[in-house]
């Protein structure tokens, strides 16, 4: 392959572009710029060809319009191997652009910076997007580069011409195309929540560049992760250990989620996306202690996180056993400290205002199945007592925390709480009732049987659940109510001189 005659250069981060520019000197190869490109390159001394001499037209509209011709257009999209191509553009005076190298104007950074409206609109790129789309589709005859992140394998192939292949062609098409799509996937779902509270009618995802995984779920699937904001795990800061696996993040967002449903400190302890424990305390170490306490055994291999900077004491506490991955807003010096003695354990800190926000999409045969994500206000103002007794206050606080807990567990999901901890768990049961009797069985393992409250997912379609619970030691019950048969449940809640609060709120999980 031999090397491009032409490059024309219209980039919006300049970084890495000084010493590819050189290279391009070196080689002979003429570069043709424009507006804050041209003015970077021409101020490092090079010797760059403006746009508007290409084109014989200026740059107008306060810069939207300076690409947007034929000159340049017909440069790129001319097919090198077409001889009516070749002649046509030579007839009227164009010349071929062999290699592209663009990047778009920072809508997204614009839009994350909090910018209004009109700001936002203003960095849409259009000629940009139209060069890069050009280009990409006539990759055998130009070479397209749309990353900074690129121009070390550029560099070298440009040293080696013979390297320039259709495959590296092609790659750089992909790139190109894919960038372009998550672009215009950036902009239309921003406009989308600008101006409009409905769901979509196209769905489109915009990713900032998937990160390969070692595997997925299990070895021999293929995963990666798709970033679609800088915010979030695309955002965190990771102190320590290997990155994350498939199943780490699984797993530590189902953590995150979980703890920052409170406000006063909070720890959980997650395995297979369910909760092991959790509490709120007075301290982090105090809550990690507690939900600890809730199933020992389960937490070994967990993932803990907390919803309050980790000091000292919390590390030390969470290091006694082995845990995969800790994730916490922040962690103090002194903690950082006790993790390091364990390096193989993977420690993150992230912001918390991502928790809980947002869509979920989930894959079904042949499309996918799109809902708000269930983070509706839990608001006790709400609840409803139907039974003849009322719960006590701290009865009332326990309900409240197990309620913002059950929408965590896979349904069919039960849990048992007291004193603002877990003490039994029931998940993914194909029976309520299951549920019921694997969540007292739990507690009675770890030593924690006794008086505790009790949050379903769901209502109770029988009364043979909350007879259940009765036997294990429930005295107040929560659940959303609408059953065909809350009657009867109530009836024997009152008989068993329960309290039991009606939310209208369901919580399935699935």
């Amino acid at each position: 392959m031999s090397l491009p005659k032409t490059a024309l250069i219209s980039v919006y981060d300049k970084s890495g572009l000084a010493p590819l520019a050189r290279q391009l000197a070196d080689l002979g190869i003429t570069i043709i710029s424009s507006g804050g490109t041209h003015k970077h390159l021409t101020n490092l001394g090079f010797a760059v060809r403006e746009i508007a001499d290409l084109t014989s037209f200026p740059e107008i509209l306060d810069g939207r319009v300076k690409t947007l011709h034929p000159a340049v257009h017909g440069g790129l999209l001319a097919k090198r191997d077409d001889p009516e191509h070749m002649a046509t553009i030579a007839e009227h005076g164009i010349a071929p652009i062999d290699l592209f190298i663009s990047n778009l104007y920072p809508f997204n950074e614009t839009v994350a910076s909090g910018a209004d409206f009109a700001a936002c609109i203003e960095q849409i790129d259009v000629g940009g997007p139209a060069m890069i789309r050009a280009a990409a589709k006539n990759h055998a005859g130009v070479l397209v580069v749309t990353s900074p992140d690129d121009y070390a394998d550029l560099s070298e192939r440009l040293a080696n011409p013979s390297s320039i292949d259709a495959a590296y062609r092609q790659s750089l098409a992909l790139k190109a195309f894919t960038h372009i799509a998550a672009y215009d996937s950036a902009i239309s779902n921003w406009l989308q929540a600008q101006t409009s509270d409905a769901l979509p009618a196209r769905l489109t995802v915009a990713s900032q560049g998937g990160q390969t995984l070692r595997y997925g779920e299990n070895p021999h699937q293929r995963a990666a992760f798709y970033p679609t904001a800088k915010t979030g795990f695309a955002g965190a800061t990771l102190h320590q250990g290997k990155a994350l696996s498939y199943n780490n993040l699984v797993d530590a967002d189902a953590a995150w989620s979980l703890v920052n449903e409170f406000s006063e400190p909070a720890a959980a302890i997650i395995k297979h996306a369910n909760p092991s424990g959790c509490a709120q305390a007075a301290s982090v170490l105090g809550a990690y202690e507690n939900a600890l306490k809730s199933d020992p055994v389960s937490a070994f291999g967990g993932i803990v996180a907390a919803n309050r900077t980790l000091d000292r004491e919390a590390a030390e506490a969470i290091t006694k056993i082995f845990t995969e991955v800790v994730i916490a807003p922040d962690v103090s010096p002194a903690a950082l400290e006790v993790f390091a003695a364990k390096p193989n354990l993977r420690l993150l800190s992230m912001a918390q205002d991502d928790a809980a926000k947002g869509i979920e999409i989930k894959t079904i045969a042949g499309g996918v199945l799109l809902q708000d994500r269930d983070n509706a206000p839990i608001d006790a103002a709400n609840f409803k007592c139907v039974t003849d007794r009322q719960p006590t206050a701290d009865e009332l606080n326990d309900l409240i925390f197990a309620f913002k807990l059950v929408r965590h567990i896979k349904s069919n999901a039960i849990v048992l709480v007291r004193d603002q901890a877990i003490t039994g768990v029931g998940a993914g049961q194909m029976s309520r009732i299951d549920s019921v009797k694997i969540a007292s069985a739990r507690a009675a393992q770890h030593g924690l049987a006794g008086p505790c409250v009790l949050a379903s997912d769901a209502f109770f379609p029988f009364a043979d659940g909350l007879e259940a619970a009765v036997q294990a030691g429930i005295t107040a019950a929560i659940q959303p109510g609408g059953s065909k048969r809350d009657d009867e449940v109530i009836e024997f809640a009152n008989k068993a001189g329960i309290a039991m609060l009606f939310t209208g709120q369901r919580h399935f999980w699935h």
